[in-house]
């Protein structure tokens, strides 16, 4: 039986449901305001997911980033570039270069290294691609002496997350000093470091790394007829443990083991090589066999040859008188010494040990720093008292503080967007229901950011400090139209259903249009499409939860002053306990006390807080409604205006499109003022010189002027400190910087985080240092994060290389002679010193010798060989075994080398090859398998695009020779690859901006007017860039693809409301004026909320801003100039375009009505 029926609180009607849509229909406003308790649950519930979602969220600097480049990096020790370049890189190239999907192939020999780098197109399944490639290496033959190749990606992440440096006090020597270090952060701090989560790798550089050290007298083992390879095998065979199985003897079990590995130097040093026998005449037989064969041949030349041989004969005949055992220390030096030294690391001019930590790929940059550091302070209590551990970078230092002012930049958007609210509602309640779709939209955001495996990055908080500025859009909409329904005499529940549901059409509209043009950064090529990958999700993630608040929450929240239809009956008050038995009344008494007090505490304490807030909101009311009294009294005022105009616009509709056009075509006549770049770099709180001597300076030479430079500067205000390499560094990655002993690279920490301004007057008071040193070419950048190419570098290619290093001399001069370029490098300007050594095979098969021993026996005396490896503190340090210093110590020296100790009649190198000193290459670069002359600088007052176009100019005028060609590359060739695809994306987002619009109007006429809007917001965007002096960069043109979703916004609001009143029987015009009266306050508020969302983005100056500013910058400029001229443009264009009648809109809403009533009454009970 049907219960009694329950009438709601005035103005709401019966509690049955005159709302409630046709059977079988589903209506998401409608059950918003029926199943008032389910939205709560379910926006809680997202809540709650996305707070438990931000814990789980990895912090990183960038995106993860999939960079199209592999490296193929080859060593081998002691090569000339012209030796690397046809053993290796040539080689890698032919077996590499078929690999499937490689755009550009490069290569760099330099000396004893080889760097082949294969660049594929953006989007590249780059595992699939270093599968292929590993396979191509696998069948590549190379020579004995050259190590396997190491393939190696590139990744920014890459670079180490922290960087210490441990230095001691002056006390005792430096080598000493340095020794000890090295071995300290070798055999403690590395080993305390690695264990740490999330450390993959710590790399030691600097200071003395240990090394066995066996220096022949090759003279000596001459004589005893000796080879060197005897003695390295000796060596390999001699410092050995092997397993000799296991013995059983009754009832016990032996293990049995070899123990012959060296326990000690002096051990090594008495290691038996040989047994000397009596000496007898075999050597000047020898000498007479090799002058009769060389009689017979006729040649001069090896006659000399035998000359020498017999009068080396003759000067060691005399040998060890008597049969004795030769050992180690009889004819070498075995010492424990240090390596040769690849790098010599400074801090503030005074020499360290350089720790380079490493994080595993997946790791959190900021968790593992922190652990890093918390492991750091316990290391400090237990370092010796005269070390000092300093941490030179951290890289999460600069993580932290960019996200920080992101998060900063969207708490002070999203208030700025909230007193905006506040101002034009003048309510409290109605401020707080708007208010509350962003943290719901930004909060909800996070939980699908975890599960799409978006990090917290740069670029995802950007996005959601960009978002700020929008979610609340389609609440102010939703709400304003709800207060119109209720100011039409509408009761609660119906005005927050009817409301809705009048702009809901257009409300998904302009939603899906900001998602739909970022669905286009999908073909854009280049790294803008991996960069703003993640801004485009968290934006569109935003914007599509902030719809589903706008058409749930908001109506929800807006009717609840009224009861809801599916509320239960208010119950009878429980009847009060009054016992009948004498005893039970005191319990009675005692609970109705008890009860009482809670009742009074509760509401004293409820009293309380509801007098304090109406105490602060009397005060903060009265502050607030004065300062929206001021706010509005302008609008007041231009609402007015603005409704004067329009008329008139209308009846001048060619002056006000001539207008408009006129405006159009000044600003994109403008355009070239603006100039083009590629990506900001983002400013840190570092900046770095490289300084590359001549080449063949050796490491000693390079230290010297870079601890000068360094004591120069280590005093300059503003400076933290100075930290310097020289030499090869501790580099894991697969970038092919220049490194070499001719190379020192300083590291310049600014105080405070520095300022642009500081880092340009250091970097001009360092310049002015390095020009005290003649021949060092400088070089300053930032630490490289989007790009590892200079802004400007060409390619020079041409057949003859003499024209080739002609040309590339000549663009450099030309570069210099222009003050727009700075730090000009060509890689064809000095050569690397060198001794040829040139065998002559008639000489040397005059003696029985091959070019391959030849070689074999120079490399042994001057390189040297790892013969094995000595137990030494628990690590392993090689044993090298080479010719005395004073035998490979100058050029003659080299030319007097034995090259056959182990024959009986020695035979030095100059009887058998012309030893020659000379100048060869210092590093070889190809492209696409050709010789390059590379060409590379710095910018300085100039934009990238304007660079190029000069250097194309100055190359017309001056022409480099007939036959050499010249390509852009670097960062212009990617900076011409984007702007390319990202035009073809700005296209594709007004044609999805189309379709979306098309689809919701039914209509392919009205999405063509609102279109018009986006050549009024190029307008204000144009005029924002030159206005802030910035340039068409990636980060601005992204900005332009969001501004066209986000333009149409307020067109969209505005024509749907005209074929709403027209379809309701307005006239045109009257249509035309009445729905720009009803819909300019929503457009207004939501305009200024997206502005001052945006506004503290757009006046960024933190960490991180390079990336944030011009993006923040097109939109509010683009926005703000459309919304002032599409208010009076689009009704323009909209009255001059739709030829319908108004009696074809009025039968439209007439059939329109009728379907609704016809659906109704036949699902009518």
């Amino acid at each position: 039986m049907a219960g009694p029926t329950h009438d709601g609180p005035a103005g709401d009607g019966p509690a049955t449901d005159p709302h409630a849509a046709p059977t079988g229909r589903f209506d998401l406003v409608e059950f918003s305001t029926r199943r008032r308790v389910t939205v709560w649950m379910v926006a809680i519930s997202l809540m709650l997911f996305g707070l438990i979602a931000l814990t789980n969220l990895k912090v990183n600097l960038l995106p993860d980033l999939s960079y199209p480049t592999l490296t193929v990096r080859t060593e081998y020790t002691g090569a000339a570039p012209s030796e690397i370049e046809t053993l290796v890189s040539e080689p890698v190239e032919e077996a590499v270069g078929v690999v499937k999907g490689v755009r550009k192939l490069r290569s760099i020999s330099r000396t004893g290294q080889s760097d082949v780098v294969l660049e594929f197109a953006w989007g590249t399944n780059m595992d699939q691609a270093s599968l292929e490639v590993r396979d191509k290496l696998e069948t590549l033959q190379l020579p004995l002496e050259v190590k396997p190749p190491v393939l190696l990606r590139f990744n920014p992440s890459t670079e180490p997350i922290l960087r210490l440096a441990l230095t001691a006090g002056d006390k005792g020597d430096a080598v000493d000093e340095l020794t000890r270090m090295r071995r300290y952060a070798d055999d403690d701090l590395k080993k305390k470091i690695e264990p740490v989560v999330g450390v993959a790798a710590v790399k030691v550089g600097g200071g003395f790394e240990d090394e066995v050290q066996v220096e022949l007298d090759l003279q000596q083992m001459a004589r005893i007829g000796l080879p060197i390879e005897n003695v390295i095998q000796r060596l390999q065979q001699e410092n050995i443990n092997l397993s000799g199985g296991r013995l059983d003897q009754g009832t016990q079990r032996y293990l049995v083991r070899t123990v012959n590995q060296f326990a000690s130097v002096e051990q090594i040093g008495e290691m038996l090589v040989a047994t000397q026998s009596g000496g007898d005449n075999s050597a000047a037989s020898a000498a007479q066999q090799m002058a009769a064969i060389a009689a017979a041949s006729g040649s001069q030349a090896v006659l000399a040859a035998a000359a020498s041989v017999q009068s080396a004969s003759g000067a060691g005949s005399s040998t060890i008188a008597g049969g004795r055992a030769i050992r180690l220390r009889d004819i070498a030096t075995v010492r424990q010494g240090f390596k040769e030294r690849e790098s010599i690391i400074r801090l503030g001019g005074a020499e360290a040990v350089e720790l380079a930590i490493y994080k595993e790929g997946d790791a959190n940059t900021v968790s593992t720093a922190d652990a890093v550091q918390a492991r750091l302070d316990v290391i400090r209590k237990d370092l010796p008292p005269d070390m000092t551990l300093t941490v030179v970078d951290d890289q999460s230092k600069f993580v932290r503080a960019a996200i920080n002012d992101v998060r900063t930049d969207a708490l002070i958007g999203g208030t700025l967007a909230v007193l905006i609210i506040f101002l034009f509602l003048r309510n409290g309640w109605s401020t707080l229901v708007v208010s509350l779709s962003l943290p719901v939209s930004i909060i909800t955001t996070f939980f699908f950011m975890d599960q799409l495996g978006l990090s917290l990055n740069v670029m995802s908080l950007g996005g959601l400090a960009l978002a700020t500025g929008l979610v609340v859009d389609d609440s102010i909409v939703v709400l304003e139209s709800i207060e119109k329904a209720r100011e039409r005499g509408l009761g609660i529940l119906e005005a927050a259903i009817s409301g809705t549901r009048e702009v809901g059409m257009a409300v998904v509209a302009s939603t899906l249009t900001i998602v739909a043009v970022f669905l286009p950064l999908v073909f854009v090529e280049g790294i803008a499409g991996q960069l703003f990958r993640d801004q485009a999700l968290t934006i569109a993630i935003a914007v599509s939860v902030s719809l589903l608040v706008a058409m749930t929450l908001i109506p929800m929240l807006a009717s609840l002053k009224g009861r809801p239809p599916m509320a239960f009956p208010e119950e009878d008050a429980h009847p009060q306990w009054r016992p009948e038995r004498r005893w039970q009344k005191p319990f009675a008494a005692t609970g109705r006390g008890v009860g009482a007090g809670i009742r009074g505490a509760l509401f004293g304490l409820v009293w309380l807080v509801v007098r304090i807030w109406r105490a602060i909101s009397r005060v903060v009311g009265g502050v607030m409604g004065r300062a929206s009294d001021a706010a509005m009294a302008p609008y007041s005022r231009a609402e007015r205006g603005y409704l004067r105009v329009l008329p008139r616009a209308l009846s001048h509709p060619w002056l006000v499109l001539g207008t408009a056009t006129a405006v159009f075509v000044v600003s994109v006549l403008m355009v070239p003022l603006l100039g083009t770049d590629l990506i900001p770099q983002l400013a840190q709180d570092r900046f770095q010189m490289t300084a590359k001597l001549p080449p063949g300076t050796p490491l000693r030479e390079t230290d010297r002027i870079m601890r000068e430079v360094q004591l120069a500067h280590t005093g300059d205000d503003g400076v933290a400190l100075l930290f310097g390499v020289s030499g090869s560094g501790t580099r894991l990655d697969a970038n092919p910087t220049e490194s070499g002993e001719n190379i020192g690279k300083l590291d310049i920490v600014m105080s405070g985080g520095g300022s642009r301004e500081f880092e340009a007057q250091e970097t001009e008071r360092l310049r002015e240092t390095m020009r005290q040193y003649p021949g060092v070419a400088v070089d300053f950048a930032r630490p490289q994060i989007f790009s590892f190419s200079t802004p400007l570098e060409i390619e020079l290619r041409g057949q003859d290389l003499d024209g080739l290093a002609k040309a590339g001399q000549r663009m450099a001069e030309l570069l210099r002679a222009n003050p727009h370029y700075a730090d000009v490098k060509t890689t064809v300007e000095q050569g690397f010193p060198e001794i040829q050594i040139v065998f002559d095979q008639e000489r040397a098969g005059a003696f029985g010798l091959t070019t391959r021993q030849i070689a074999d026996a120079v490399v042994r005396a001057v390189r040297g060989e790892v013969a094995t490896r000595y137990n030494f503190r628990d690590r392993k340090i090689d044993v090298l075994v080479r010719a005395q210093e004073n035998e490979r110590d100058s050029v003659d020296r080299i030319r007097n080398l034995i090259v056959n100790p182990g024959s009986a009649t020695p035979v030095r190198l100059d009887s058998v090859a012309d030893v020659i000193a000379t100048v060869g290459p210092s590093e070889i670069h190809r492209a696409d398998q050709v010789r390059v002359a590379v060409v590379s600088a710095n910018l300085r007052g100039i934009d990238l695009g304007a660079a190029m176009a000069e250097v194309r100019t100055m190359v017309a005028e001056n022409p480099l020779g007939p036959e050499v060609g010249m390509h852009i590359g670097g960062q212009g060739e990617e900076l011409a690859e984007s702007m390319r695809s990202l035009l073809m994306a700005f296209a594709l987002a007004i044609f999805l901006v189309y379709l979306v619009m098309a689809s919701q109007f039914e209509s392919l006429l009205h999405p063509f007017v609102i279109l018009f809007t986006i050549p009024l917001a190029m307008v204000g965007a144009i005029g924002a860039l030159l206005a802030t002096g910035n340039t068409i960069s990636v980060v601005a043109f992204i900005g332009l693809i969001l501004m066209v979703g986000l333009v149409v916004k307020n067109a969209i609001i505005l024509i749907d409301k005209v074929n709403q009143l027209r379809e309701a029987g307005v006239p045109k015009r009257d249509a035309l004026l009445q729905g720009a009266r009803s819909r300019l306050r929503p457009i207004i508020m939501t305009t200024l909320a997206t502005l001052f969302g945006f506004l503290p983005l757009a006046l960024a100056l933190g960490d991180g801003a390079e990336v944030r500013s011009p993006m923040a910058i097109v939109v509010m400029g683009g926005l703000a100039v459309s919304t002032v001229l599409t208010l009076v443009v689009i009704p323009v264009v909209y009255d001059l375009l739709d030829r319908k009648s108004d009696a074809h809109y009025a039968e439209r809403g007439r059939r329109a009505r009728f379907a609704a009533g016809e659906a109704t009454e036949a699902t009518a009970p």
